[in-house]
Formats: C-alpha cells, sequence, structure tokens
C-alpha cells in the first residue's frame, strides 16, 4: 500500500466514529431548520425542492399534474385499440397540466417523428466503444453526443439572450432528445444483444409502437413500452436522476448536458438498478422451490426463512409510500390480463399475497406493500427482453419525460443556480456540544 493510501486509511478510520456518533445521539439536534442527521444522510425529508409536475403521495403514490395513475391512465388518449395511452399525449400532459385532446396528441405524435431521426455522428460514437460497454455508458454517450445540436446552447450564444425567453429553445432541445431517444436505446439493444441486426423506423407507428417494432418485439409489447415508459416517467424532484438533472441545468447547460448526467445517476445500484435485483432473486427463489406451484403455505415457509436468516425480500418497502405502489399494480393489472400462467409472475404475486402481513408481523417494516420493481422486470424476461444490463435503459427513456418536462419549467421560471451551504464535521460536533 503507497503512503498516501496508508496514511488516507488512517484518516478515515479516525474519522468514521465522529460520524456514527453524530447520526445515533445528535441526529435530532437542528442545524438552522435541518437535523443533523437530515445534513449528513443526503438531506432526506428537506423540503427545498418545487416542481409541478408530480407529487409522490404517501397513500396515493404518484400524482402526475395532481392526478393519480390510474386517473391519468383514464383520461389521456389512447392508440386504436390499446390499453395505454400515447405517450406522446404523455409528454404534453406533463408539460401543460391539462388532458389534450386526440387531435392535439396525433400532432405531438408527427413532430415527434420529424425531430426522430438520430445523426449518423452518433451511431458512429456507439459503434466505436467496445461492445462490451454497459449500455448505459452507450445511452449516455449518446445524449452527450448529441450537444452539438443544441439549440440552447446556440441561443445562449448568439449575443441575443434573455433569461425570460431562455425556456423555448429548453423546449426545443427537450423535445429533440426525447424523440431520439427510443432509437438510440433501440439501436443499443439490437448492437449488443440480438447480433448487430437492426430494424428500420416504422413512422406509422406512435412512440410506444415504434419503440416496440425497433427492438423487435411482438405487440402487445408496445403496450408494455407505453405503460413502463409513463411509469417511470417521475418520481417528484427529490430523487437522483431527477434532481441530478435539475441540479445541473441550474448551471445554464443545456438539456443535453443535464440529461446525461441524470442518466448517470439512473445507472447506480440504489437507484436504477433495483427491478433487475429483484428479478434475479425471484429466479433465485424458483429455483430454491424446485420450481413447484407456489401455494400460501409454501411461500409464507420460504418468506419466514429468509427474514430469519437476516435478509430481506427485495421489491418491498418505500421510503415514502404506505400503501401498495400503484405502479406495481398496473404492472399486475397488465400480468393478470395477458401472462396469468406464467411461471415466474405466478411467484410474484404469491408473494404480493403473503409478504405484506408476514412483513406486518414481522413489525420491522415501515411499508410491507411491494413497490414498481418487485414486478417490472417480470414483464419484461416474459417478452424476451432476458438482458439485465439493459432494463436501467428503459427506466432511463421514462425518466427522460419527467426531467425533461422539469428543466423545460425550470428555466420558464427562472430558477437560480442551485448552491446550497455544507459544513464541516467539526462545525456539526461544536452545534451538538462535542468537546
Amino acid at each position: 500500500m503507497s503512503i498516501l493510501k496508508e496514511t488516507l486509511l488512517k484518516k478515515i478510520k479516525e474519522q468514521r466514529p465522529r460520524t456514527t456518533k453524530l447520526l445515533k445521539e445528535y441526529g435530532d439536534v437542528k442545524v438552522g431548520e435541518v437535523t443533523i442527521a437530515q445534513t449528513i444522510g443526503g438531506a432526506r425529508g428537506v423540503r427545498c425542492l418545487v416542481t409541478d409536475i408530480s407529487y409522490l403521495d404517501p397513500m396515493e403514490g404518484i400524482r402526475f399534474r395532481g392526478k393519480t395513475i390510474p386517473e391519468t391512465m383514464a383520461a389521456l388518449p389512447k392508440p386504436a385499440g390499446k390499453d395505454f395511452p400515447y405517450v406522446e399525449g404523455f409528454w404534453y400532459f406533463l408539460l401543460t397540466g391539462e388532458v389534450p385532446t386526440k387531435a392535439q396528441v396525433e400532432e405531438v405524435v408527427e413532430d415527434f417523428k420529424k425531430r426522430s431521426k438520430v445523426p449518423r455522428y452518433v451511431i458512429d460514437v456507439l459503434r466505436a466503444m467496445p461492445r462490451d460497454s454497459h449500455p448505459m455508458v452507450m445511452f449516455s454517450t449518446a445524449i452527450l453526443a448529441m450537444q452539438r445540436e443544441s439549440k440552447f446552447t446556440k441561443y445562449y450564444s448568439s449575443g441575443k439572450f434573455n433569461k425570460m425567453d431562455a425556456w423555448d429553445p429548453m423546449f426545443e432541445d427537450s423535445t429533440d432528445i426525447l424523440a431520439r431517444l427510443p432509437h438510440i436505446a433501440a439501436y443499443i439493444y439490437r448492437m449488443k444483444y440480438k447480433g448487430d441486426t437492426h430494424i428500420e423506423p416504422d413512422f406509422s407507428l406512435d412512440m410506444g409502437g415504434n419503440f416496440a417494432h425497433m427492438m423487435g418485439i411482438d405487440n402487445p409489447y408496445d403496450d408494455v413500452a407505453r405503460m413502463y415508459f409513463i411509469l417511470h416517467s417521475d418520481h417528484e424532484s427529490g430523487n437522483v436522476s431527477a434532481h441530478t438533472t435539475h441540479l445541473v441545468a441550474s448551471a445554464l447547460s443545456d438539456a443535453y448536458y443535464a440529461l446525461s448526467a441524470g442518466i448517470n445517476g439512473l445507472a447506480g445500484p440504489l437507484h436504477g438498478l433495483a427491478n433487475q435485483e429483484v428479478l434475479g432473486w425471484l429466479q433465485g427463489v424458483m429455483v430454491k422451490l424446485e420450481g413447484k406451484e407456489p401455494t400460501p403455505d409454501i411461500m409464507k415457509k420460504f418468506v419466514w426463512e429468509t427474514l430469519n436468516s437476516g435478509q430481506v425480500i427485495p421489491g418491498y418497502g418505500h421510503a415514502v409510500l404506505r400503501k401498495t405502489d400503484p405502479r406495481y399494480a398496473s404492472q399486475r393489472d397488465f400480468c393478470l390480463k395477458h401472462l396469468p400462467d406464467y411461471p415466474l409472475f405466478k411467484y410474484v404475486d404469491m408473494l404480493y399475497q403473503v409478504v405484506p402481513d408476514i412483513l406486518v408481523e414481522q413489525g420491522k417494516a415501515k411499508n410491507p406493500w411491494p413497490n414498481v420493481d418487485a414486478q417490472s422486470g417480470v414483464i419484461q424476461w416474459y417478452y424476451g427482453l432476458t438482458d439485465y444490463d439493459f432494463y436501467t435503459v428503459l427506466f432511463g427513456v421514462g425518466r427522460a419525460i419527467g426531467v425533461l418536462a422539469n428543466i423545460t419549467w425550470d428555466r420558464a421560471l427562472g430558477y437560480p443556480l442551485e448552491r446550497p451551504k455544507s459544513l464541516t464535521t467539526a462545525m456539526l460536533e461544536k452545534t451538538a456540544g462535542i468537546k
């Protein structure tokens, strides 16, 4: 070990007990308007961000522009014969707060088609990357590579910059990006996992339909795409991907810089990887139970054995929600309609029937109900998308809808550079009265 690394390790070992003591013994001590626990603990629960795009209600789940998920799905226009709304109409709804008419949605659909061509140099960049690069690295790189197209950057450099008009090029950039993301995502998927064979877009289709087409997955995967992108679009402003996108945009960075940064945050195991981890765990459960038909008695026994061994049940619990995540419920309804006899779904559904009561009995979980990740990977696997690493890219396409709507409004309202104030550990110790 080098002298530098050895010295650093010594300092780390000295510092850790100080931080632990502050959290455990003085966490409730106020530092201004917040507590020491909040200053050290990632500002959890600190109300210092504003968004009208979505709100996370503990009992009702996500509200998009004031509407619950069921209300949103019911209100928005749908393609003929489909169960889920146009993603383009959802974009209109998030931006304006108004439910669009079918004609208004069709106008956005046509606008997306005109914007959707991915520049050739972006494809060249992707093809120059090692094929074993993670798909999220490719996805983020492609977004960043398109920055040369930024209309906001050109406007800012024109010498005619007016802060109150800056929302316009931000909207244009955001719409350009969103129209291209399904094409980029499908290209990465086919290049990495389908022998570099590609499917040309079908411009007679909406965003969800065209994405399924370019992925090479038969319907009703088009409805899976619409549902998945809408459900994963936004989650207030405090989650890592949304907050990072907002933070970078607050420096007057354009939408390309901001979204690429947010996507990098989404790639973190504590944010966007949960669905694939839950799926892996579920498949492990099937192996341990030798694929037996899941019954309440079998599953209860397994769950208790898991908990008593010190492990958790992945996909259950949420930092804010205090009931079943409506995003989970929406996906469950889809499964009950389209894949009720799929063995993996049967395991998921039996867990849903037994886990909440067991967690309540155990008494450790604030929220014993399933979240969105408990279900989403199962649907992807059923439709043949069995490459775990790609799941977060799907999440990223959806998340882009909400965060791009947010930064368009941030720019419209002239929100300033975000710049919280930091304190040293010694300052916290002084506030806590530690000598």
